[in-house]
């Protein structure tokens, strides 16, 4: 459990930090707390089978077309969730590929530290 909560922080602040570098992504605290939970269920539910639909599409552009699907959610959930607020499209596109940056890079940090304490 500790793991789970450990990762939602890191989706939070990773949220946090993406829309405060871009001025085409807004949110309230609220919004990102409850948004990275939405965001974390879609993608477990909703990516998988886009991602199986749109195969032809990911081989033919080596794997960029996920980028589209990236956004494509982050964008899914903005339309849901009230006070998490992207601009348009292309912004939800680019806020997915900062998004997945600044979490990749926190998990990996966390995680290397959480490793040398065992």
């Amino acid at each position: 459990m500790q793991g789970w909560a450990l990762r939602w922080a890191i989706s939070i602040l990773a949220i946090i930090l993406t829309a405060a570098l871009l001025p085409g992504f807004r949110l309230t605290l609220w919004a990102a707390i409850v948004g990275s939970l939405f965001l974390g269920v879609i993608n477990a539910f909703i990516r998988p089978l886009l991602l199986l639909v749109t195969l032809p599409f990911n081989i033919l552009t080596l794997g960029l077309f996920t980028l589209v699907i990236n956004g494509f959610m982050l964008w899914l959930t903005a339309a849901t969730i009230r006070g998490f607020d992207i601009d348009g499209f292309g912004w939800a596109v680019l806020s997915a590929i900062i998004l997945s940056l600044i979490s990749a890079a926190g998990s990996y940090f966390i995680e290397d530290r959480m490793f040398h304490f065992k």
